[in-house]
């Protein structure tokens, strides 16, 4: 995919020799690019990025990801690590630099990534593993510790908070990521949006379907930007979360 070399070039360009490989994970790995899907890098590096490498990377992201490329265009999620930040593996981990659409708006107005802890990075890395999906660089295999089933369910639950905050103006994708969620710690598998959409549908009580199906929908056959929502199944969003968010607090404290 010519976004994905274009990625690969801009880390290569900036970091070099620091980077000791680039990897693919979420739908590439995961059932396959849907309209909607992002697409997600990570960078193990051998350091931390200094001030000048940031801006660098920050901005050849804007011009390549979504609404700042030139040219029709996915949305980019790319996260870098230092390799000694996660392995050996402890919880919770560091990530070094993370840049994602969502918070564009942050970063045009002069933010710039810096590392913070970053619970999510269990999931990724495990999602990373299983894929084998090396841009540049050796098997991941041979760059990654697996993550414990333990921190992979507490790294779920973890991001949940900040998938709130988004809830009115991310809808499709906090509702899909919860009904993922709900099925990673019932499971232990991380599965593709839809196929998570899938195994939790009937599980839920028949009244909370329509939400999820209309986010499973979108996902399927709608581009990033593309989001409806009826008045009627809007209302409906918030005990949807509520119901799932019952079985998650279910299984992770029972």
């Amino acid at each position: 995919m010519d976004q994905v070399q274009k990625v690969a070039e801009l880390v290569d360009e900036v970091l070099g020799a620091t980077a000791i490989g680039t990897y693919l994970h979420g739908s590439f790995v995961l059932g396959g690019l849907k309209p909607a899907s992002d697409v997600d890098v990570l960078v193990v590096s051998r350091r931390r990025m200094n001030g000048r490498e940031r801006r660098a990377l920050l901005d050849g992201l804007l011009s390549i990801s979504g609404s700042g490329s030139t040219e029709a265009a996915r949305p980019v999620e790319l996260t870098v690590v230092v390799q000694s930040d996660v392995r050996p593996w402890r919880f919770p981990p560091t990530g070094d630099f993370l840049y994602g659409e969502w918070l564009r708006d942050r970063f045009e107005a002069g933010g710039l990534p810096q590392p913070e802890p970053m619970p999510d990075l269990a999931l990724l890395i495990t999602t990373v593993l299983a894929g084998d999906r090396p841009v540049s660089g050796p098997p991941p295999a041979e760059v990654l510790d697996r993550v414990p089933p333990a921190d992979l369910a507490r790294s779920s639950a973890a991001g949940i908070p900040g998938l709130l905050e988004d809830l009115d103006g991310d809808t499709r994708n906090v509702v899909l990521t919860l009904a993922r969620v709900w099925t990673t710690l019932a499971t232990g598998e991380i599965r593709p949006k839809d196929a998570a959409a899938d195994w939790a549908l009937p599980r839920l009580p028949p009244q909370r379907r329509p939400v999820l199906e209309h986010a499973r929908t979108l996902y399927l056959t709608c581009r990033y930007s593309e989001e409806h929502w009826s008045r009627e199944l809007k209302a409906q969003v918030r005990p949807y979360v509520e119901a799932v968010l019952t079985e998650i607090d279910r299984l992770a404290h029972p």
